[in-house]
C-alpha cells in the first residue's frame, strides 16, 4: 500500500481524532460561531450543488460546478473547514484543522486524478487542460461546449451529501454547548 492509499484509507478515522483535539482546543464565543456558521454554509451550498451533478465512478463529470473546478466538492469542503476554523475561535486548533485539510486533500486529489486519468484517458486529459484542479475559474470552460446537465436532487441524495450538513450542524451544536458551559 503506497502513501496515497494509506492517507485515503485513514483520512476519515484521523479526521475523527482531529475533531476531538480541535474541540478540546476550541474557545468558541457567539460571534465566531455565527461567522463560522455563515462561512461554512457557503461551503455546504457549494458541496450540495456539486453533489447534484456528480456521477461517482460512472462517467467523467464536467458539467455544472465541474466546468469551473475539477474538485468542487473539495473546494466546498475547504470553505467548510475555514468556517469551522473561524467558529472554534482558537488559532492552534484552526491551524491543525486547516493544515490537516491541506495535506490530506492535496494527496487525495492527486490520487483521484491518477484514477480518472487511467479510467478516462484522453477525455480526462482534455478536461484537465481546460479546468483547474482546485481554485475555480470565473467562467465555465469554453472547451466543454455542448456538455449540459442540470442539478439532480436524486444525485444529491445518492451521493449522501446531506451527511456533510448534518455533521457541520452537530459540530456547531457542540461548539455552542462548549461556549454555554464556559459562560455558565
Amino acid at each position: 500500500m503506497n502513501a496515497l492509499q494509506t492517507v485515503q484509507r485513514w483520512r476519515v478515522r484521523a479526521g475523527y481524532v482531529l475533531a476531538v483535539v480541535v474541540l478540546l482546543l476550541a474557545r468558541p464565543t457567539l460571534y465566531p460561531i455565527l461567522l463560522g456558521a455563515a462561512i461554512g454554509f457557503v461551503g455546504l451550498l457549494i458541496r450540495a450543488y456539486a453533489a447534484g451533478f456528480l456521477h461517482k465512478q460512472e462517467v467523467l463529470t464536467v458539467t455544472g460546478p465541474y466546468a469551473y473546478t475539477r474538485n468542487p466538492l473539495y473546494f466546498g469542503s475547504s470553505i467548510l473547514a475555514l468556517g469551522a476554523g473561524v467558529a472554534i475561535h482558537s488559532l492552534w486548533a484552526a491551524v491543525l484543522l486547516l493544515g490537516y485539510f491541506a495535506l490530506v486533500y492535496t494527496l487525495v486529489m492527486r490520487r483521484e486524478e491518477t484514477e480518472l486519468r487511467q479510467k478516462h484517458g484522453t477525455s480526462f486529459e482534455a478536461y484537465a487542460k481546460s479546468v483547474p484542479l482546485f481554485f475555480p475559474r470565473f467562467t465555465a470552460s469554453r472547451d466543454l461546449k455542448g456538455a449540459r446537465a442540470s442539478f439532480s436532487l436524486a444525485l444529491y441524495e445518492k451521493n449522501r451529501e446531506y451527511r456533510a450538513a448534518v455533521g457541520f450542524f452537530l459540530f456547531l451544536l457542540v461548539l455552542v454547548i462548549i461556549w454555554r458551559l464556559r459562560v455558565a
